[in-house]
């Protein structure tokens, strides 16, 4: 039984076809529940977000999971097979720790994949696909993830407008929980400032868009973590003292926020410092509020270039990462084979106890038959030594034989690490 990874994502395919093969819970769950009472192909994780679709599965054979993902979502086979990555083993283990500590997004590094990819596990747990092989493989790859973020700075350095925006205000203001922040529009660029700030655990998030309807569709995305507030958008102005930051992008063609309003709001909030941030283009904040004392205001061109330049490092630490990860691969495979190799060991030292009884049993007899008791000791450590030693002698035969020198080289190394140790003087 192998482990394999195969999927398909935004570097292979394109958006229509990841579209056809996408996953939803509700859907993923009742096919995985299915799935579980078939026996060739019962062990599996489904992984599918905006950017991927991919399997993991213990199988045969990687055919049967290619012929799966294509069945379920009504496809030809011959319509994924220009667009699917295999791996199997010790390429797949590698595969899946690179997707979890972030190195094969769309965006180097970005942290949710990792919950994408836990809940994923978590969902195949709940339908009966996960064995205890499988699970060890997914939970091996969290502790590399958890590697790569702690000890690298791949995921150290903001790379999306978002993110960026979330580390300033962090820079700015050294106590999240205390802030509030305004989102003034509430479109994609917004949803991800006012979710990115949520997590890290600001106050309040005061939502002021044009529609009600898009206001409280972010609003109930973020409420499980944050408290909100809906503004009406004619109340923008009279509202503003009440925000430590402002993050705004309205896309309208003038200006929505003042330097008489941000002046205004500066002196009821008694002069404590204000972030603003103009994500639009053209911009939201007349770009004289910057002349106000305890006002810092950025645009999109201030946070780019920092975006860039965190990106060239994010870059240099993947890396570092990269070598982490195939380190990681690496010692898990070896603990796979170890604990493979334990049901062989335990036959091979229970068959050990076994000549030691036989040879106790027989040395026993000739005791009290009278015989010599150094004799029958003498006859019992070789007889015993001997059986124990012919697998191993047979072994070392059959491999000199098989002109297999690699094993050769490999058995005889063994020994001559044992018979040192045991020669090593004590201390």
């Amino acid at each position: 039984m192998s482990f394999f990874a195969l999927g398909v994502n935004h570097q292979t395919a394109s958006v229509e076809l990841r579209e056809k093969i996408a996953f939803n819970p509700e859907k993923l769950s009742t096919l995985l529940s299915s799935q579980s009472q078939h026996q060739d192909l019962n062990e599996m994780v489904v992984v599918s977000t905006c950017n991927r679709t991919e399997v993991y599965a213990m199988s045969e054979n990687v055919d049967m999971v290619l012929d799966w993902l294509a069945q379920v979502n009504g496809l030809d086979v011959k319509q994924l097979e220009n667009h699917v990555y295999r791996y199997e083993d010790t390429q797949a283990i590698t595969h899946l720790m690179r997707v979890s500590s972030g190195l094969d997004s769309l965006m180097l590094g970005e942290p949710q994949i990792l919950g994408q990819v836990k809940t994923a596990l978590s969902l195949a747990k709940d339908s009966a696909t996960v064995s205890p092989e499988l699970n060890q493989i997914f939970e091996y790859a969290f502790y590399a993830a958890k590697r790569v973020r702690s000890e690298t700075a791949v995921g150290s350095h903001a790379v999306s407008m978002g993110y960026a925006v979330a580390q300033l205000a962090l820079q700015v203001f050294s106590k999240p929980e205390e802030l509030t922040v305004m989102v003034v529009a509430a479109g994609e660029m917004n949803s991800l400032v006012a979710k990115h700030l949520a997590e890290t655990g600001v106050g309040k998030v005061l939502i002021c868009n044009r529609t009600r309807a898009r206001a409280e569709s972010l609003a109930q995305e973020i409420a499980h973590r944050v408290q909100v507030e809906i503004i009406e958008f004619d109340q923008l102005a009279e509202n503003l003292h009440r925000a430590d930051v402002i993050s705004s992008c309205t896309g309208s063609l003038h200006q929505v926020i003042h330097f008489a309003d941000v002046k205004a709001a500066l002196k009821k909030r008694r002069y404590q410092q204000m972030l603003l941030v103009d994500l639009a283009v053209p911009r939201d904040i007349d770009a004289k509020v910057e002349t106000l004392d305890g006002v810092y205001l950025y645009g999109v061109d201030d946070l780019q270039s920092v975006i860039e330049e965190n990106l060239a490092q994010r870059r240099q630490a993947a890396v570092e990462a990269e070598v982490m990860v195939n380190q990681l691969a690496t010692e898990l495979i070896t603990q796979q084979k170890v604990k493979g190799a334990g049901g062989a060991i335990q036959l091979y030292r229970e068959h050990g106890e076994v000549l030691r009884q036989e040879e106790l049993k027989f040395a026993m007899q000739r005791l009290e038959k009278g015989d010599s008791a150094e004799q029958v000791l003498q006859e019992f450590s070789h007889r015993l030594t001997q059986k124990l030693l012919h697998p191993t002698s047979v072994f070392m035969k059959e491999a000199a034989k098989a002109e297999d020198p690699e094993c050769l080289e490999l058995l005889q190394n063994s020994l001559d690490d044992v018979i040192a140790k045991r020669r090593k003087p004590k201390a």
